[in-house]
């Protein structure tokens, strides 16, 4: 095995983040990806070739990764032997259930010049994070909230999606918003993060919204695709709320979390999903609306879930340790329950300025719909119409961003 004396000097490097605010940031269709799955990859690679190797770079700096680093082991070969492993996870998983999402990788490689191995390990992280089975001591990638509103509750009698993507402010110069052109499928704009082949929401040209939250998940799956690809897959292939659902549903997955899913029918549901389960929720009758954070509603999701009463431990990121997994997604589902109880009809404004809120007290922070947070915050925000396939963008805080229209 490796000699511990031939390492000694271990390369000191920051273990954890630095606690720096989201800085708004110009948005802008930053690829447009056309062809075979192999050519759309290769596109976005070279078009956001810089952002890749930012990615990479920043990983020296997240702490939810460098906690599984021996503190002998050099950083250099501690990346290296995780490429490796989610190699060895990935790449035949991969070929197996996700053939078309693996040649988009192998694209993106090609595209970018980052070997594929290296682009395995961000699709790895993404379910690895956020499964804590066995041991409550690392965080899912982010928060997030999100909202759904039906014609009956629309101000302008068009469905529509509002989601706050509550993420590390690291992560944030590596967003990406991408034209989509699968040939012989469905267009779409995507959102999504720039070593990524899957997206994280998008809008196609059939009207399909679909967003995607992050969760706690305990239950264990065969390493394959992520909720992200397939949700690729669904922009590409499906026009409704049923149609998608029922692909997501049935497509093997790794990794847990919450869909938002709305089309130009008007329909809207929120889809819970771990590695094992999957259930569909819909408006109460009446309600016209349907909101979710990062914890599962229906009684069989929650049994796979972190428990109620789950701690992050100090094998967690240091500013989390201590506090109740479930507790910033409960508090921002109570706050959201009564603002959306006490508002009326709804239009693009008023459900931004609903997700700007700062709580009772008028105070930010780790706990508030507009997160500020000490690990935590408000990165971007994104509304997504069916009817009109477009969606608005902005890369801040909710409370002042400053939104952008793109069209499909």
């Amino acid at each position: 095995m490796l000699a511990v004396a031939a390492i000694v000097w271990c390369m000191i490097t920051p273990m954890h983040e630095a606690v720096v605010e989201p800085a708004s940031k110009p948005v802008r269709v930053d690829a447009v990806c056309a062809g075979s799955p192999r050519e759309m990859g290769i596109a976005q690679g070279a078009a956001v070739r810089d952002k890749v190797w930012g990615a990479r770079r920043a990983l020296a700096r997240l702490e939810a990764f460098r906690l599984e680093q021996p503190r002998w082991m050099p950083y250099p070969l501690f990346r290296r032997l995780a490429e490796r492993k989610a190699d060895r996870l990935l790449s035949d998983a991969l070929e197996r259930d996700y053939p078309e999402m693996a040649g988009r990788l192998v694209g993106l490689g090609t595209g970018s010049g980052m070997r594929p191995r290296s682009l395995r390990l961000f699709h790895a992280l993404e379910p690895m994070l956020s499964n804590v089975r066995g041991r409550i001591v690392m965080p899912c990638p982010g928060a997030c909230s999100a909202v759904a509103v039906s014609a009956g509750r629309s101000a302008t009698g068009e469905p529509m999606i509002h989601k706050n993507f509550d993420y590390l402010p690291l992560v944030q110069p590596f967003y990406t918003l991408r034209e989509s052109r699968p040939a012989g499928r469905l267009r779409s704009l995507d959102f999504t993060v720039a070593p990524l082949v899957g997206a994280i929401d998008g809008v196609n040209e059939a009207g399909l919204c679909i967003t995607y939250n992050y969760a706690f998940t305990l239950d264990s799956a065969a390493p394959t695709g992520t909720i992200s690809m397939a949700i690729s897959e669904s922009l590409e292939r499906c026009s409704t709320v049923a149609e998608a659902a029922e692909w997501i549903m049935a497509r093997p997955r790794w990794g847990g979390g919450l869909v938002m899913l709305a089309d130009a029918g008007g329909d809207i549901a929120s889809l819970e999903l771990s590695g094992t389960r999957a259930r569909l929720r819909r408006p109460s009758d009446g309600a016209h609306l349907i909101f979710h954070t990062n914890t599962f509603s229906n009684p069989a999701m929650r049994e796979v879930e972190a428990p109620h009463d789950a701690v992050f431990t100090i094998a967690a990121p240091t500013p989390l340790r201590g506090r109740r997994v479930h507790e910033s997604a409960e508090t921002r589902g109570c706050r959201l329950t009564e603002l959306l109880a006490n508002s009326g009809p709804l239009g693009p404004d008023d459900l931004a300025a609903l997700m700007a809120d700062h709580g009772a007290a008028g105070i930010p922070g780790d706990y508030t719909p507009c997160v500020h947070g000490d690990y935590w915050n408000t990165t971007a925000c994104l509304q997504f119409f069916p009817q009109s396939r477009r969606m608005r963008v902005a890369y801040d805080y909710a409370c002042r961003a400053r939104y952008e229209d793109i069209v499909l």
